[in-house]
């Protein structure tokens, strides 16, 4: 398991996780390099590339775990990381399930969803902190999150709330990141491999999301051929908590237990 754009484990991670031990799966849940205990220089890099990297490097190291079967490894992925989870599975055919919770399936979707003067803002940001990259300056840090109308990675309304409400009290949660991640959202369109996606998969998608459109991710579950799909009349961030917390976790270990534990026998 490991979070969204630019976000740490401590950020709701910890629930989903300590419901699918209490259920009985063993849980692995990781920082990305350059966030929270995770080394990584520069901090707050957003890097698909390198995040792809420590995906592979989390299931390796879970698959050598003693007590845990190698070919029973599922991922989970939230929204960014959502879609990691599937650009992943559609490479390794030894994944055995994976969860996509209101994932980022495609970057044209995404950046359709955005105004006009925040794109030409996003391109411009992002150029600059590519360029102090290639002149080794530190980088160019932009809010992750900011109020309607504002310059910053997301600003809808239930991200300027959602976003920081995530984190627990008195958690030290830096509200920015490295502007260069910016120049690839567009062009990072993970839900295309969902037809070689070979394992179950379960897509839980919000109907009002403005952050991930739910469209694209529908689309990815009905092309997979193992593919399940559930919605909620929500936006993005309401999965986290509550209610929606509630039903989104119990349908998650359903979907794990039935892709994941061996089949009972009638005599057993």
């Amino acid at each position: 398991m490991a979070h969204g754009f630019a976000a740490q484990k401590e950020g709701r991670l910890d629930a989903f996780a300590e419901r699918f031990a209490a259920a009985g799966f063993a849980v692995l849940v990781f920082d990305y390099r350059h966030f929270g205990l995770s080394s990584g220089e520069p901090r707050r890099l957003v890097d698909v590339g390198r995040q792809h990297e420590d995906w592979r490097a989390a299931v390796e190291h879970a698959r050598g775990l003693e007590g845990i079967d190698p070919e029973r490894i599922a991922l989970w992925g939230t929204s960014y990381s959502g879609g990691h989870v599937l650009w992943l599975a559609a490479r390794d055919p030894r994944i055995a399930a994976v969860v996509a919770q209101s994932p980022h399936t495609s970057g044209p979707a995404t950046m359709g969803s955005i105004e006009p003067r925040r794109l030409l803002w996003m391109g411009a940001a992002g150029l600059r902190d590519q360029l102090r990259a290639v002149l080794g300056r530190p980088p160019h840090y932009v809010p992750i999150v900011g109020p309607p109308g504002s310059y910053a990675g997301m600003t809808t309304d239930d991200a300027a709330r959602g976003y920081p409400a995530l984190y627990p009290p008195g958690f030290d949660f830096r509200n920015e990141f490295g502007a260069r991640a910016l120049n690839r959202v567009g062009t990072y369109s993970p839900g295309r491999g969902a037809p070689r996606i070979a394992c179950p998969l379960l897509v839980i998608v919000a109907d009002r999301d403005r952050i991930t459109p739910a469209k694209p991710a529908r689309r990815a579950a009905r092309r997979a051929p193992r593919g399940e799909l559930e919605s909620f009349p929500g936006t993005h961030f309401e999965i986290y908590h509550g209610e929606r917390f509630e039903w989104a976790v119990a349908r998650e270990t359903e979907f794990l237990r039935a892709a994941l534990l061996p089949a009972q026998s009638s005599s057993s």
